[in-house]
């Protein structure tokens, strides 16, 4: 399976997502640059953390208009799958590819520690690994990560099982305590944690190396199934 990291001005987490697939996940992964037009022949597309454009007008509301957008917009009608995390979550809602918005956190301050995620729904090829319910241990640093959306959006996510991840103590005031959530089609996923941060117990946890390896289970047992 070949992954693709997309890389913008600002972005700090790339080297942390190759890192995942890479030396964890042990599968082939490229750096594609924000100016590119192209995806062709990736299999699932990354879009990492960090300060996209520095987070002029609205984070991620410049890179949205990035030349690569285009691919990775006809890459979800495509249903390959597609992860955004923290600002990657940030573009992903700008290009309309997910619902909602995020907006500073109800402190007002920067927030970087660890966290309890809880699984909400592990019917997804992001978290078929998971059990439901399960209480994992991965890092959020952001300073607009609270998710807000209208009651009738709220309304939908919740009865199409769209909320994938909730966080057990709200750092940040998003609605309903959500941290990450997929399209309507279930294969672009964004969440403000990073699990590409918490891939190996060296690093505090590894409970966010199942994410990487349930894209990888699924893209296998679809792939096994057509061949």
């Amino acid at each position: 399976m070949k992954y693709a990291v997309i890389v913008f001005p600002g972005s700090n987490c790339d080297v942390d997502m190759y890192h995942a697939i890479c030396d964890e996940l042990g599968e082939e992964v490229e750096y594609v640059w924000h100016t590119k037009s192209s995806l062709a022949g990736f299999d699932a597309i990354l879009l990492p953390g960090g300060f996209t454009f520095g987070d002029y007008l609205r984070c991620g509301a410049i890179a949205r208009f990035s030349p690569i957008m285009q691919a990775i917009i006809e890459a979800a009608k495509a249903g390959k799958p597609i992860l955004g995390v923290c600002n990657g979550f940030q573009i992903l809602v700008e290009a309309g590819l997910l619902p909602g918005a995020l907006v500073r956190n109800k402190n007002l301050k920067f927030i970087c520690r660890h966290i309890n995620l809880i699984v909400k729904n592990n019917q997804t090829l992001f978290t078929s690994l998971y059990k439901k319910g399960e209480v994992i241990d991965i890092p959020i640093a952001h300073g607009e990560g609270s998710y807000y959306c209208d009651e009738e959006t709220l309304k939908s996510l919740q009865e199409n099982n769209q909320i994938v991840f909730s966080y057990d103590s709200n750092p940040n005031g998003s609605v309903d305590n959500i941290a990450g959530i997929i399209n309507e089609q279930g294969n672009v996923l964004g969440m403000m944690p990073h699990p590409e941060r918490a891939v190996d117990a060296l690093l505090g946890s590894a409970d966010g190396l199942k994410i990487f390896q349930s894209i990888l289970a699924n893209w296998r047992d679809t792939h096994a199934a057509n061949a």
